[in-house]
């Protein structure tokens, strides 16, 4: 039986953020989050279309957050440099990490929720103690990178980035060892698979590749949307059957992950570059953020109650 995609627009959100550059569901994709360019973030029931509440305590735009494992806090990023962690009921913030001395793209938390790992224009991974109580200096530098950090992903023991210089580089945290993978191009974000087996990368020359994680071997490549100029988000179904990614002709593209052919295409998902996308963990819904608009997406027979 064909796996069910989300094609059709069941809400659009109006975040009233300026641009918005992020959206992410939570651990249970019960509620998303959004953050803009107006410096702050927000709360959604995107199945429903309602906010709930705004974080604000940035001094320049936000340009990424993320959702702890239990949603009881949050953490976020951006142009200001620092990493701010967020108690989610009380809109207060918990503490500001300080130590990046350039912008901050993109942020973390480990799959337990007790350190957040943020990537920088300044060409470092850094970690933070969520527990830290005094102490906010980092726990760790990573430094391996020749530019900027654009993407980070987390496993149980694995640290995934992605870099614009061309190399994607896998931290084992089990056996202390580092793994690189050159792409020779931008990478401008990556992430695993479901089954933990593969990592998917989308870079700068319009394409995404599928890596085997242990071997680097190369064993996919999709093509036929634009990345050449901005961040586009890339992603895999909750069933690791399709590679979706945004893109800078304001459409969404599907492929089969196996033999690498579009299967379908958004084509009204914005007027400008659909940089952020979110899948969700278990239902075939998807978020995607072009210019000041979230779209959440459904399957075609969706109905809502």
């Amino acid at each position: 039986m064909a796996t069910t995609l989300p094609t059709k627009v069941a809400r659009t959100l109006e975040c009233k953020q300026g641009a918005v550059r992020a959206v992410r569901f939570n651990d249970d994709g019960n509620y998303c989050l959004t953050c803009g360019s107006d410096k702050s973030i927000k709360l959604w029931n995107p199945h429903k279309g309602t906010h709930i509440m705004t974080y604000t305590g940035h001094g320049y735009e936000v340009l990424d957050v993320a959702a702890s494992c239990d949603n009881s806090q949050l953490t976020s990023t951006g142009a200001d440099k620092m990493v701010i962690l967020w108690d989610v009921s009380t809109g207060k913030m918990v503490r500001r990490f300080r130590g990046h001395v350039g912008r901050v793209n993109c942020v973390k938390f480990n799959e337990e929720s007790t350190v957040i790992a943020s990537g920088s224009i300044d060409n470092t991974v850094r970690l933070w103690d969520c527990r830290a109580k005094s102490k906010y200096d980092p726990i760790q530098i990573l430094d391996e990178a020749k530019d900027g950090i654009f993407s980070i992903k987390l496993s149980d023991h694995e640290i995934l980035t992605g870099s614009v210089d061309g190399r994607v580089r896998r931290y084992d945290l089990h056996v202390g060892e580092l793994l690189v993978d050159y792409i020779g191009s931008p990478v401008t974000c990556v992430c695993f698979t479901k089954d933990g087996q593969c990592v998917l990368s989308s870079a700068l020359d319009s394409t995404l590749r599928l890596l085997d994680k242990d071997t680097g071997e190369l064993l996919g490549e999709y093509t036929g949307h634009k990345s050449t100029e901005f961040k586009t988000d890339c992603c895999l179904t909750n069933s690791d059957a399709h590679v979706v990614s945004g893109s800078e002709d304001g459409k969404i593209y599907f492929w089969d992950l196996v033999d690498g052919k579009v299967v379908h295409t958004l084509s009204k998902a914005g007027k400008g570059v659909v940089h952020s996308l979110s899948y969700h963990p278990s239902l075939p819904c998807m978020l995607s953020a072009a210019e000041n608009l979230v779209k959440v997406w459904r399957e075609e027979d969706y109905q809502e109650d």
